[in-house]
């Protein structure tokens, strides 16, 4: 007879990695990720685009244990200091569910990002450090998350770099939509 409380069910989990292969920092090739990730024995690795995005599939429960798991494993391998947003696939979903009627949907007029917030960053701190140009950006808020509109017309006038002077800038990681609803559908998979 096999005792259910010694099966560990997997966990599927999407690690988003802040500031790999933008302006030629961080370069780290999506295969060499996936290789870091099966050292660290997580099984069905899947990479996409090479912004960091990769989920996977492991039995480990302890969130927070993942997170320091992950971080230290990649900043030895690599060299520098990883950040991650970790996320579980209904964690991801519900985020997501909590964006605001037809964002997303107006892709000729405008650009849509989404800003992971990384603990200790609430949506309630990350909100009082968006600066926003009036006519341009807009932002709302989800379930621990943020969502950024902003016009395609006016994308140089946009407040949204302006988010790297912010002392939040640490702790938040940015996709775009797509990027969002993609990975949604792999988590789906």
């Amino acid at each position: 007879m096999v005792e259910l409380e010694n099966i560990n069910e997997m966990q599927k989990y999407l690690a988003l990695l802040r500031g790999i292969n933008v302006g030629g920092n961080n370069i780290i090739k999506m295969e060499d990720l996936k290789v870091a990730f099966k050292e660290m024995c997580f099984t069905d690795i899947k990479t996409y685009i090479q912004s960091g995005n990769v989920i996977f599939n492991t039995e480990k429960s302890d969130k927070s244990a993942l997170i320091l798991l992950i971080e230290n494993s990649l900043s030895s391998k690599f060299s520098f200091q990883c950040t991650i947003v970790l996320l579980s696939r209904e964690e991801l979903q519900s985020q997501l569910n909590s964006a605001p009627s037809g964002f997303g949907q107006e892709n000729e007029l405008y650009r849509y990002d989404v800003i992971f917030l990384k603990e200790p960053v609430t949506v309630e701190l990350a909100i009082k450090e968006i600066k926003l140009r009036e006519g341009i950006d807009e932002v709302f808020t989800g379930e621990n998350i943020l969502f950024f509109r902003r016009k395609f017309t006016d994308l140089t006038k946009s407040k949204l770099s302006k988010i790297v002077s912010s002392p939040i800038y640490p702790y938040i990681t940015i996709r775009n939509w797509n990027t969002s609803t993609k990975l949604m559908e792999l988590m789906c998979d």
